[in-house]
């Protein structure tokens, strides 16, 4: 983890902007505007990019996506550039809480994927990439979104050692476990085998 070199009170701020950007629900927002209904009654009833997905619209699962990625990348650029590491990583945190505890939604928000892989492309880019590309194999190869979720995220403390980034290995450990246990439903119906395949309605 980094040397806490940023004074409390505004790692507080950083905390709660991070919350903030990570609370906002593109993809709930995105389907209303876009006319595709309520995400909360479509699927799983989950605002993430894969029930989007089950809309029918890969435009708007793909902006979800993006934007999910996106509020977790700013939370991490906007602390770093204005504070220090400290604040970058912590500001990172509270953002993936934020997409998976908005207030506005009574706490109940997604699970957190499309946040993890943006946050950690800001804070160590090799690692965000490796990321990515174990997310994408690991889904091509089973055709199941969450299973691409759990591999890419159980591998990033070990891709933080490999790449030499030792610093965010605290955090993509914290992160791993968090998804894991957002996914702790989708573990139990892959190990039924009917957990849902990748544009299943």
């Amino acid at each position: 983890m980094p040397v806490i070199v940023t004074a409390a009170p505004l790692l507080l701020l950083w905390a709660i902007i991070g919350y903030g950007l990570g609370s906002i629900p593109f993809g709930l927002l995105l389907t209303r505007l876009m006319g595709l209904g309520n995400l909360r009654t479509i699927g799983s009833g989950n605002i993430g990019t894969t029930n989007v997905l089950r809309t029918g619209s890969k435009k708007a699962a793909a902006l979800t996506l993006l934007l999910d990625g996106g509020k977790g990348a700013v939370a991490v650029f906007l602390a770093r550039m204005l504070a220090g590491e400290d604040a970058a990583q912590l500001a990172g945190l509270t953002a993936f809480l934020g997409h998976c505890f908005p207030i506005w939604l009574k706490f109940q928000g997604g699970k957190g994927v499309a946040t993890f892989l943006g946050l950690m492309l800001a804070l160590a880019w090799p690692v965000g990439i490796a990321c990515c590309l174990t997310w994408l194999a690991a889904a091509y190869l089973s055709k199941i979104s969450s299973m691409g979720a759990l591999v890419s995220a159980v591998s990033a403390p070990l891709w933080c050692l490999l790449l030499g980034v030792p610093m965010t290995f605290l955090l993509s450990a914290v992160l791993a476990g968090l998804i894991l246990w957002r996914h702790k439903d989708n573990i139990v119906r892959l190990r039924l085998g009917n957990e849902p395949r990748i544009g299943q309605k």
